[in-house]
């Protein structure tokens, strides 16, 4: 008995390339309005006077590193550790202020229409 038609399998912590000058964005899955990312890190920041102002809900979790992300309105960087997760509603405004350079993070990010 068929019990699965399509799957994928993996492991969010293998192939994590060498750090360079720009986050390394890997699509896992995306289907029906649902889009799941891995995002690694090292050290970047979203530039300067830029905001992420998205269509979709996007919640996010920390794995591994640290990093710092300001959202709109807010005076101080919200502090992520390993295991610590955030989610965005659609349209607000937040940045990422930095991220740990002495250690690559690894994200998870699922981005969702509600």
């Amino acid at each position: 008995m068929v019990i699965c038609q399509s799957f994928s399998r993996g492991n969010i912590f293998q192939d994590i390339p060498a750090a360079g000058p720009n986050e390394i964005l890997k699509k896992i899955l995306e289907s029906r309005g649902v889009r799941i990312e891995r995002i690694i890190s090292n050290g970047q920041a979203t530039p300067e006077g830029q905001w992420y102002d998205q269509d979709l809900d996007e919640w996010v979790v920390l794995l591994k590193g640290r990093a710092g992300i300001l959202i709109e309105g807010e005076n101080d960087p919200r502090l992520l550790k390993a295991g610590d997760y955030i989610h965005f509603p659609a349209r607000i405004r937040h940045r990422v202020e930095w991220t740990s350079p002495e250690e690559t993070c690894i994200w998870l990010a699922i981005h969702f229409r509600r």
